[in-house]
C-alpha cells in the first residue's frame, strides 16, 4: 500500500535534486569531465545509474512510508553548502565535490524526512563513490609496492639496488610510477566490493568484513602484479612486460584476483527472502502526514538555502585583483651575487599556470644556489598553486627523478619555517638538494592542507589569494655542503624574498 503523499513528494524531490545540480553545475561538470578523461575514476559514470537502480529496487517499502520534511536536514544542507564554498575559494576540488554530493543526499530528508532517508541509506551513501577521490594515496601505495617488489626479488635470489622508487637489477632498470601504485585497482575494488557486500550479505559484520577484504586484496594483489611484471621482464630479457603491455597484464591479473575474491565471498552469501534490502516492518502512513503546502515549502527552502552559496561565491569572484605582470625586484642579497645559469642549475620545477615567476642562480665564494619563485593570483580550479600536477619533477621526466624527501625547520626572514626537502637525481652524477615551501599572503608554510586553509581564510576576509612557492636548490656532492649552502643563502635572502612577495601583493 502506497502513501498518497508521494504523488507530490516524489516529483518535489526530483525537482529539488535537479535544481541543486543546476545551481552547482560547474562542480558537477568538473566531476563528469574527470570521469570521462581518467581511467582511475571512469566508474563515476555508472554510480548515478546504479544509485537509481538501488532506489528502484526498494521502491515497495519506500512508497509505504509517509513523506515528512525535516528542517534540521535543511540546516545541515546549509552547513555543507558552506563547506562547498570553502572548497571553491581554496580551490580544493574534492571538498567542493563531496559537499555537492552531500547536499544531494541531505535534500532527500529535507523534503521527505529522515525515515525515508534511513530506508535509502545505502543508495544515498553509495552516491559518494561518484566523487573522484583517492590520488592522495599514490605516494604511500608506490612506496609499499616498491618495498614488496624489492623483497620479492631478493627472495628470488635477484640482487636489487633501490634509490627511492627506482630499482636496478642485473637485467635493467625499473621505476615504480603512478600507474604502478595500484590506486586504480584499489578504488575499483572498494566501489564494486561495497556494492557486492550490500547485495550479497544481510548482516552488518559480514558486509564490513568484505569491505575490509576489498581494501586489502587489491593492495596485496598489486604487489604481486609488480613483482610478476619485473620477473617477466627479467626472465624474458626485457622482451615481455616492458611497455604498455605490462598494464594489460596488470588488469588481467587484477580481474582474476577480484573474480576469485567474489567467488570466495559468495560461499557465505545470505539470500534475502524478499526484494527489500532490510528486514523491517513498514507500517503505511505511520505518524502525521505532511500537507502539500509543507512539502512545497520544504522543497523551496532547500533550493533557496543551497542557492545562497553560489551567490556568495559570485560575490567573492567579483572582488578580484588586477593581473600580476611580474614579480617585484628582489633587491641586493648580502654576500651573494647573480651568477650564470649552468647545468644542473637549469633544472626547473613543474609549476604551471603561474601569473609571474623568476628563476635565478646566486653565487658566494664558489658556492651556487638556484632560486625559483612562482606567483599566483585570482586562482581557480584549473589554475592554482597547490595542485597534484605542480611538482618538483614529473613522473615521466626523462632527465630528473626524485629519490628522497623529508621535512626540516629553518629560520627564514626572522621566522621559524618548516620546509620540505628532496633530493633529485639527474643524468650522470648530477644531484640536487631542494628546499620548498609556500607563501600565502604573508604566511609561510610547507603543509599543503594549511596552505589551502590560509588561502580560504584570506579570500573570505577580502584579502585576496596571492600565493607563491619558494624553491631553493644546490648541487649535492655527497659531502653535506649543499645543506649548509642552502641554509646560508636562506638566512641572507629571507628579507629580500619576503619583501619582493609583499610588494608584488601590494600591487593589487
Amino acid at each position: 500500500m502506497s502513501d498518497p503523499g508521494w504523488r507530490l513528494a516524489g516529483p518535489a524531490v526530483v525537482l529539488v535534486l535537479l535544481a541543486i545540480v543546476l545551481l552547482f553545475r560547474e562542480t558537477a561538470g568538473d566531476m563528469a569531465s574527470i570521469w570521462w578523461r581518467s581511467d582511475t575514476y571512469a566508474h563515476g559514470m555508472i554510480v548515478p545509474p546504479i544509485t537509481l537502480w538501488l532506489v528502484w529496487r526498494v521502491r515497495a517499502g519506500l512508497i509505504a512510508l509517509s513523506p515528512r520534511p525535516s528542517y534540521l536536514a535543511i540546516f545541515l544542507l546549509g552547513a555543507v553548502g558552506f563547506g562547498w564554498l570553502l572548497g571553491q575559494v581554496a580551490a580544493v576540488n574534492a571538498l567542493a565535490q563531496f559537499a555537492l554530493v552531500a547536499m544531494l543526499v541531505l535534500a532527500v530528508p529535507a523534503v521527505v524526512g529522515w525515515q525515508v532517508a534511513r530506508w535509502l541509506a545505502f543508495p544515498l551513501l553509495f552516491l559518494f563513490f561518484a566523487v573522484p577521490f583517492g590520488d592522495f594515496t599514490q605516494p604511500k601505495l608506490m612506496e609499499w609496492t616498491a618495498d614488496a617488489t624489492v623483497a620479492g626479488l631478493r627472495l628470488s635470489g635477484i640482487p636489487v639496488y633501490r634509490e627511492g622508487q627506482h630499482l636496478v637489477i642485473p637485467s635493467g632498470n625499473w621505476a615504480v610510477v603512478e600507474a604502478c601504485s595500484g590506486v586504480r585497482y584499489l578504488i575499483a575494488s572498494i566501489t564494486v566490493g561495497t556494492l557486492y557486500a550490500y547485495l550479497t550479505y544481510r548482516s552488518l559484520w559480514r558486509r564490513l568484513l568484505f569491505f575490509l577484504v576489498s581494501i586489502i586484496v587489491p593492495i596485496v594483489a598489486n604487489w604481486g602484479r609488480a613483482y610478476m611484471i619485473v620477473m617477466l621482464g627479467h626472465l624474458s630479457g626485457n622482451k615481455l612486460a616492458v611497455g604498455v603491455d605490462h598494464l594489460v597484464y596488470g588488469w588481467i591479473f587484477f580481474g582474476i584476483v577480484i573474480l576469485a575474491m567474489f567467488w570466495i565471498g559468495a560461499r557465505w552469501r545470505e539470500d534475502e527472502d524478499e526484494v527489500l534490502p532490510h528486514e523491517a516492518v513498514v507500517v503505511p502512513g505511520t505518524g502525521s502526514r505532511a500537507s502539500p503546502a509543507a512539502l512545497l515549502a520544504a522543497g523551496l527552502a532547500t533550493v533557496l538555502v543551497a542557492g545562497l552559496w553560489p551567490l556568495a561565491l559570485w560575490q567573492l569572484d567579483h572582488v578580484t585583483s588586477r593581473e600580476v605582470k611580474s614579480l617585484a625586484p628582489l633587491g641586493p642579497i648580502a654576500g651573494w651575487q647573480s651568477s650564470d645559469v649552468l647545468s644542473p642549475y637549469d633544472w626547473q620545477p613543474q609549476f604551471a599556470g603561474a601569473d609571474a615567476g623568476r628563476q635565478a642562480v646566486f653565487a658566494h665564494d664558489g658556492q651556487r644556489v638556484g632560486l625559483f619563485v612562482a606567483y599566483y593570483r585570482n586562482q581557480d580550479q584549473q589554475r592554482k598553486l597547490v595542485s597534484s600536477t605542480n611538482v618538483l619533477v614529473a613522473s615521466g621526466d626523462p632527465v630528473w627523478a626524485r629519490v628522497t624527501g623529508g621535512v626540516k625547520e629553518i629560520s627564514f626572514n626572522g621566522q621559524p619555517v618548516r620546509i620540505r626537502t628532496a633530493e633529485l637525481r639527474g643524468r650522470g652524477a648530477s644531484r640536487l638538494l631542494v628546499w620548498q615551501w609556500y607563501w600565502i599572503n604573508g604566511r609561510w608554510t610547507s603543509n599543503e592542507a594549511i596552505a589551502k586553509a590560509y588561502t580560504a581564510l584570506s579570500r573570505l576576509t577580502g584579502q585576496g589569494d596571492d600565493s607563491a612557492v619558494v624553491i631553493l636548490f644546490a648541487q649535492q656532492d655527497g659531502s653535506g655542503e649543499a645543506d649548509a649552502t642552502l641554509a646560508s643563502f636562506a638566512a641572507a635572502a629571507g628579507e629580500a624574498i619576503g619583501n619582493a612577495l609583499r610588494q608584488t601583493a601590494d600591487r593589487r
